[in-house]
């Protein structure tokens, strides 16, 4: 079952994992979400959004870090 969020009051912050310094690959988290964590491209304020579940969120970071993603 697909369930649709409403993002439109939602509040976005820069992820401390944003590349600030090398081409602004950047990446904005909510925190709104006690279950899920969206993730947006901060260059395309109305693209997708990544829905993200909780146990999925450290994995996905770890990724990044890494390189891997």
């Amino acid at each position: 079952m697909r369930v649709t969020r409403d993002l439109s009051t939602t509040r976005w912050r820069k992820s401390s994992y944003s590349d600030g310094q090398q081409g602004g690959a950047c990446v904005e988290v909510s925190d709104d979400f006690p279950d899920t964590v969206p993730v947006r491209d901060s260059k395309n304020l109305t693209g997708p959004v990544l829905m993200l579940g909780g146990a999925a969120w450290q994995p996905f970071v770890t990724g990044v870090k890494d390189g891997s993603l």
